[in-house]
């Protein structure tokens, strides 16, 4: 009974000190200022970075030098518009060239003479005639005679435009499609990040995984704090912090679970539970990888904010053995179990395990400690098994004299063997 008491007794002293906390659990912070101002993303979830630029200089000429990668980064129906309005305003500005030819060489008034377009009298035909030419449909009503040398270089001009065109479509569309932006989507990492224990030591970890059977070559993991201060006067700085991971190379085969140990040498080192629900930090994760069947270099972002960092959280087990292969479940990706966790910093825990007592020992010897005897006891003990016994005899006569007692008897106690009485000395 005592001893079911005290068990209960220690259970609730280690319930006080630890405890597995939620974004949900109702946990007052009291701050000078009153209630923390709701603070905007420096990356967003999906990993866009939440910045707008304004007043750049030059922009438009900027983009229009890199026209190639202005057009990647553009949405799918501003570059089918752009696209469509290329060709349509091609054809249009080939057709009013015809035109102006067919007018100027005088076949629209004469149609007896030589034309240097054949079947081409008015604009609507010299604009169907550009349309034929630079797709190369030729339906047999039209066509260039050798008459008009003007007429053949336009052409020309308009075929070389037309390959020009073709090519900067489909390269364009075949990089917007291949982009890393696309492939990142499939690589996520999980909507919360938890704070346990692993090896007596506070960690913080998230998770990472990628969807796609065909997995990633290499990768590397980094995390970053992102630290943003605005002054009274409107200035703002941002300052980012490094954290260490413990193992920052991955080959991503499976779902992984990102560790970083706080260490004297962490900045979450001095911060407990109530210190982080203050905090105003944004913890920035990304994992660098290749691709092995593109062979293009990728990556994966986003952020985690104080309160999407569960205390006392252990993310569930979600890789399963099977007898052919290993199953990996995703619909527990995101699952996490509560754990008892101290709420202090780490600092203050191993300052505590500091001072830790350390456990007793029996104070019974082992065998090893007991004392050996010494051999010189050892061998006296020995020869006094071995030492045999000394016998004494008696002669009893009627006078009855005292017995003689040998040496070695008064020494030490000795066996007696006592002759009978009708024994004479001639007999014995």
């Amino acid at each position: 009974m005592y001893c079911l008491w005290g068990e209960a007794t220690r259970l609730c002293k280690m319930h006080k000190q630890y405890k597995s906390v939620s974004p949900t659990d109702d946990i007052t912070v009291n701050t000078e200022n009153g209630h923390l101002p709701k603070k905007n993303r420096y990356v967003r979830k999906e990993g866009h970075c939440n910045v707008v630029f304004r007043h750049v200089p030059e922009e438009w000429l900027l983009f229009v030098t890199d026209i190639f990668t202005t057009l990647v980064e553009i949405r799918w129906r501003v570059m089918f518009l752009i696209f469509a309005l290329s060709y349509i305003l091609s054809w249009l500005f080939f057709g009013i060239l015809y035109w102006v030819i067919a007018l100027v060489h005088g076949d629209m008034r004469d149609p007896t003479i030589d034309p240097c377009v054949y079947e081409v009298r008015s604009f609507t035909a010299a604009f169907l005639f550009s349309l034929e030419t630079q797709t190369t449909i030729g339906y047999g009503f039209r066509g260039m005679s050798e008459n008009c040398m003007i007429a053949i270089i336009v052409v020309t001009i308009q075929d070389v435009v037309s390959c020009f065109i073709d090519t900067f479509v489909i390269g364009i569309v075949v990089a917007k499609m291949a982009s890393a932006r696309k492939r990142a989507q499939t690589v996520g990492f999980s909507t919360r990040a938890v704070i346990n224990l692993r090896d007596d030591h506070l960690c913080l970890s998230w998770r990472v995984g990628d969807f796609r059977r065909h997995h990633l070559v290499e990768g590397t993991a980094c995390a970053q704090l992102v630290h943003t201060t605005v002054h009274t006067t409107g200035k703002m700085d941002v300052t980012y912090e490094d954290l260490a991971i413990q193992q920052k190379d991955i080959i991503l085969v499976t779902p992984t679970t990102v560790c970083h140990r706080i260490e004297p040498s962490s900045p979450l080192y001095k911060m407990s539970l109530v210190d982080l629900r203050k905090a105003n930090f944004e913890l920035v994760v990304s994992f660098t990888y290749t691709d092995d069947c593109t062979g293009m270099l990728h990556q994966t972002r986003t952020s985690y904010t104080p309160p999407e960092i569960l205390w006392g959280q252990l993310f569930q087990e979600m890789i399963r053995v099977t007898k052919r292969h290993y199953r990996v479940d995703y619909i527990l990706f995101n699952h996490t179990a509560k754990v008892l966790v101290p709420e202090v910093s780490a600092e203050d825990y191993d300052h505590k395990k500091q001072l830790r007592p350390s456990p007793r020992h029996s104070p019974r010897l082992s065998p090893r400690s007991s004392p050996r005897p010494s051999p010189r006891s050892h061998r006296k003990n020995h020869e006094k098994l071995l030492k045999p016994p000394t016998v004494m005899v008696e002669f009893v006569t009627d006078s009855q004299p005292e017995p003689t007692v040998s040496t070695s008897q008064a020494d030490t106690p000795q066996n007696t063997l006592t002759l009978p009485n009708d024994l004479t000395s001639k007999e014995m």
